[in-house]
């Protein structure tokens, strides 16, 4: 059995940049995000959801509606975990988003589907992901944040960027993508965490983190994406930066959040962020790892995101939901080869609450 072994790293600067964060950025998030919603779905219960009133409907078997109540609009983004114990039921699976947008109530509610697979591009019917939808507009201070919707050619389908500043995407190859977001500048090499969503209704796909740099000009990541079959396929996908902010954009409040690059053995001190702990624990995989967001648990529900890092073609989840023990979260990551086996894998894993 491996030992699993905890660390805080850089917690004291990383304390001081978080209060700084705060005093910046508390009196101007209003706008941040315009509308957002986050649910768990496992075992056939809706769960750790917001906002209140959060459904689920399965469709076709491996298929599902979310609907966030009123928090219908027009563009943002969306991002897929799948959450399945592939130790007691193998073989891997992932998930992916189909499209998403608002309905024709007063007030639209947000419209969101998703399909889950298992790797053989079977659709699979196991209730189990977690889901976050978010949309923003308008500048603010306060730490970093951006967001990416893309199709297939890399065309933008949608984007946003707390400073005002463009983002870009450039098709360098089948299924291989450079985004960069541009004037989001941080000291690097590697700074912030990323997550990474397939978009796609018609055929199983999945994408993946295999660079990330991080300059005075802006964060600059390399996509693959690619098929059931393991091979690099052209695929929409969405994609999501932060640095010192929560996955659907805000910060102080919300007041608990965090990420964490494992690449794999935990990365860089500026890829590992708390907002109440300053950092996070990393217990050694595989085939499963165990995050510890310390410090996170009071203010409960909150949305666990993991996305895959790397050249192959494998492919990251959540091994269980995420736990509450004592004042800290429990993140549990697992990583599959193309056949759904468990292997030593990259990936980066956030975590935010509501509050």
């Amino acid at each position: 059995m491996k030992v699993k072994i905890w660390a805080v790293r850089a917690a004291a600067m990383l304390l001081a940049a978080a209060a700084g964060a705060t005093a910046a950025g508390a009196s101007a998030d209003a706008a941040v995000p315009d509308r957002f919603g986050f649910a768990l779905w496992s075992g056939g219960v809706v769960s750790q959801a917001v906002p209140a009133g959060t459904s689920v409907t399965p469709g076709v078997p491996g298929r599902w509606t979310v609907k966030f109540p009123g928090q219908g609009i027009v563009g943002g983004v969306v991002h897929v975990t799948a959450v399945h114990d592939a130790l007691t039921s193998p073989n891997g699976r992932f998930c992916q988003a189909e499209s998403w947008g608002p309905d024709t109530s007063l007030p639209p509610n947000e419209i969101v589907r998703v399909a889950c697979y298992r790797t053989t591009g079977v659709l699979d019917p196991a209730p189990g992901f977690s889901v976050q939808f978010a949309r923003s507009s308008g500048g603010i201070g306060g730490g970093l944040y951006g967001y990416m919707h893309n199709n297939a050619g890399c065309g933008i389908i949608d984007n946003y960027t707390t400073l005002g500043f463009g983002t870009t995407c450039a098709h360098v190859g089948v299924g291989q993508y450079s985004i960069a977001f541009t004037g989001l500048g941080t000291p690097g090499p590697q700074d912030g965490g990323i997550q990474v969503t397939a978009v796609n209704p018609g055929a199983a796909a999945r994408c993946k983190v295999a660079s990330m740099q991080s300059s005075a000009n802006g964060q600059f990541f390399r996509i693959l994406c690619f098929n059931h079959l393991g091979a690099l396929a052209d695929n929409a996908f969405t994609s999501t930066y932060q640095y010192k902010r929560s996955l659907y954009g805000p910060a102080f409040p919300p007041n608990r959040f965090g990420y964490i690059w494992n690449v794999p053995g935990a990365g860089p001190a500026t890829t590992n962020y708390n907002s109440v702990a300053g950092g996070n624990g990393l217990g050694a995989g595989p085939p499963v790892w165990t995050i510890k967001y310390y410090s996170l648990a009071a203010s409960l529900p909150g949305n666990s995101q993991a996305t895959a890092y790397g050249t192959s073609s494998s492919f990251c989840g959540l091994h269980r939901p995420w736990s509450a023990a004592g004042t800290d979260i429990l993140v549990t990551v697992n990583c599959f080869d193309n056949a759904g086996n468990p292997i030593n894998s990259g990936f980066f894993s956030s975590y935010s609450s509501q509050a």
